[in-house]
């Protein structure tokens, strides 16, 4: 989860080094979402939380963790996980979640436009149901970019927009213009989140388009799960 409030982050070249934020705290959004999304996992979401993970080694920095809802599914050939959540309830809830975590995860305050982490620090970046939320992709993208090492990946599992002039993708620019943000914590339906990655210079090397639900037409329905690479001659300005 991104709150939408911009703040001040101190960049460190160590995770362990404090973050001056202010606090951030949606007590009721909070526990919605702690209930939510127990309730979208036994539903499906589970399954894609562990292919989004899949396969990966070596140090991972998750934007967004929530209430630590992947740390379950990281797999044994991580060897630390620096999960980054600004809300308060919820960083409390992954700091618990991460004590029962099968790999290391430390829980940090942070937003992901200006993550508490040193450049090139990181083998990859996981991303899930977050950059819809974030107030800016161009800049959240361009600070995965920093802290990843040349050749890093970024995993995203994300909501996304509906094939344009559909009915789908007109429901979605009415509730993103009107209240959906407000109730979701800043989320935005009707984002080209793919077209963004790829605009902040990754290359798409993997993605899976679908529904969730499958047969649901709900404006957060459409969504993607994909594996993008920062390219090891990428040069930053």
């Amino acid at each position: 989860m991104q709150d939408n409030r911009r703040r001040k982050s101190s960049r460190q070249n160590t995770p362990s080094l404090e973050v001056d934020v202010a606090t951030v705290s949606h007590p009721v959004h909070a526990r919605l979402y702690e209930r939510l999304s127990v309730a979208m996992d036994r539903a499906g979401t589970a399954a894609f939380r562990r292919e989004l993970v899949a396969g990966l080694s070596g140090r991972v920095i998750e934007i967004g963790a929530g209430n630590g809802r992947m740390f379950p599914h990281y797999p044994p050939g991580v060897t630390q996980v620096l999960a980054v959540e600004p809300e308060r309830r919820l960083r409390a809830a992954a700091e618990r979640a991460a004590a029962t975590a099968p790999v290391p995860v430390t829980v940090v305050d942070g937003l992901a436009e200006a993550l508490p982490a040193g450049d090139g620090e990181f083998d990859v970046a996981v991303v899930a149901l977050v950059l819809c939320t974030v107030p800016d992709q161009a800049s959240a993208l361009a600070e995965i970019s920093r802290v990843l090492r040349p050749g890093g990946q970024v995993r995203f599992f994300e909501h996304v927009a509906a094939e344009e002039a559909t009915r789908l993708h007109r429901a979605q620019r009415l509730v993103d213009a009107t209240l959906w943000p407000k109730l979701f914590a800043g989320c935005h339906t009707n984002r080209d989140t793919v077209a963004a990655i790829g605009a902040a210079g990754f290359e798409v090397e993997a993605l899976r388009t679908f529904r969730f639900p499958a047969t649901s037409n709900s404006p957060s329905s459409p969504c993607v799960l994909g594996r993008a690479i920062r390219p090891i001659q990428a040069v930053r300005d």
